[in-house]
């Protein structure tokens, strides 16, 4: 019935007119004629009158003061018959209208008021008989989605060479060279580099990502991402084959940015969302971590993200897959003190003083960042590239870990708070500012009893025994 009643292309505004089709209603099509013969009346009309009057340079014309009407020439106004009536006079000719052009224009008028009258109530009846089918109408609606998304998914996994992959109840991760489906789409003739992703759930389940900026952490990161969302929507992945394990969350950091409105920096954001997925892991989630820490000093944010590290191996109850891409390499001795992580790093070949990013994930750790290659490439002048080049290599001759720890934290044992500490701190410091000699006895009661609930606080956030 919509089809039928309503034109292909409708206006902005139903008051616009043109929202019926022609042919749809037969009084709604009579008007229209009425208002579309005007011109044909009008030249018939004026053929008559010359007929009858011999006014052969008689004319007709419309303005909005006096409407339609008919002009003849001064010199020819001893022919004008006597049922003309005279409307205005001009220089060279004079304007008359007739009983019959009174009678036609009140005809173009009504037909205008009465084409809008028919579509408002036409369209209000479509409305009412809608609105008694909103429930077909939905359901067919979402059936129409549905067919949508299967169609476009299956054809853009038969131009892109997806496969099906295999979904089952377990907790491992395997992609034999997947591929970014959105970043392989804009290359633009280039060939994508496919790389391989495997976590397994009682082995090498959490992998650390090193390499330089532009080699492609981030794009394989979101890889894994992606290749598991379409999976489990029910898409075919552009990967050679796949096995992965149901997943119930993909927590994801990845990006920097602030939220100013609410008064947080990049790093307090950073830390906002890393703070969500600890404490909201499972045994059966994804977790892409994209160089945590890189908000604030190197050496606090290598110890955020060396904790947060120890805390995902050995520190949960459940036993998350995660990928971790940091350009802190010293992460990577963490390989040799948990059994479930492992190295991987962004394949890169230098080539007389050139380096080439391969986009190829390799097992083991990159000893380089390339920063100041990336920087090259960018456009930074070559006094700048050669200052930093210097300074790179004084920060390399020192050795920047000797003060972390050389063991695996064991899980009874302090973590954060042994290289922190910033309550027991925060306690010390509170108690340094206070001014015994000008607290009132009141006051000093109120802080004594302030200051013991902090300590309480602290000794059981360390798990010690109130005394």
């Amino acid at each position: 019935v919509l089809c039928a009643a309503l034109e292909e292309e409708l206006p902005r505004a139903r008051t616009a007119g043109d929202v019926i089709k022609r042919g749809y209603d037969g009084e709604l099509d009579e008007w229209r004629d009425v208002a579309s013969g005007a011109s044909d009346w009008l030249e018939a009309y004026l053929a008559k009158v010359r007929a009858e009057t011999g006014l052969s340079k008689i004319r007709t014309g419309y303005n909005k003061i006096y409407g339609y009407y008919l002009e003849v020439s001064k010199t020819a106004l001893a022919s004008v018959p006597s049922n003309f009536i005279r409307k205005q006079t001009l220089v060279n000719a004079e304007r008359f209208v007739t009983e019959e052009i009174g009678v036609f224009e009140e005809k173009m008028r009504s037909a205008g008021d009465e084409i809008a009258r028919r579509e408002e109530a036409l369209y209000d009846a479509l409305v009412a008989r809608t609105l008694e089918q909103v429930g077909d109408i939905q359901r067919l609606g979402d059936i129409l989605a549905t067919l949508d998304v299967l169609a476009s998914l299956a054809e853009v996994a038969a131009e892109k060479r997806y496969i099906r992959p295999g979904l089952n109840e377990g907790h491992d991760l395997s992609v034999l060279n997947g591929r970014h489906p959105v970043v392989e789409d804009v290359l633009a003739g280039a060939a994508f580099v496919p790389n391989t992703l495997r976590l397994v759930h009682s082995g090498k389940r959490i992998a650390i990502l090193t390499g330089p900026n532009m080699a492609g952490k981030s794009t394989y990161l979101r890889m894994a991402a992606l290749l598991v969302l379409m999976a489990q929507m029910g898409g075919f992945i552009p990967a050679e084959a796949a096995e992965i394990g149901l997943c119930d969350h993909i927590f994801t950091r990845i990006g920097a940015r602030d939220d100013l409105a609410a008064g947080n920096s990049t790093f307090m954001v950073e830390m906002i969302e890393t703070a969500n997925i600890l404490h909201n892991v499972t045994d059966r989630s994804l977790v892409i971590l994209d160089e945590v820490g890189r908000g604030t000093s190197t050496y606090d944010g290598m110890s955020i993200a060396w904790a947060v590290l120890e805390y995902l191996a050995d520190g949960l109850p459940v036993r998350p897959k995660v990928l971790f891409a940091t350009h802190y390499h010293e992460l990577s001795c963490l390989e040799e003190r948990f059994p479930q992580i492992e190295n991987l790093s962004m394949a890169v070949k230098e080539d007389k003083g050139t380096v080439h990013f391969l986009h190829q994930v390799v097992k083991g750790s990159a000893d380089r960042s390339y920063g100041i290659e990336v920087a090259r490439l960018a456009g930074i002048p070559r006094p700048v590239l050669n200052r930093a080049f210097d300074l790179l290599q004084r920060f390399e001759s020192e050795d920047r870990t000797e003060n972390f720890p050389k063991e695996p934290v064991k899980g009874g044992e302090e973590r954060q708070l042994a290289l922190f500490d910033s309550e027991r701190h925060g306690l010390v410091e509170e108690l340094a500012s206070l001014d015994p000699d000008g607290l009132t006895p009141f006051r000093a009661l109120e802080l004594l009893y302030k200051l013991h609930e902090k300590s309480r606080e602290v000794l059981r956030s360390e798990n010690i025994p109130s005394p």
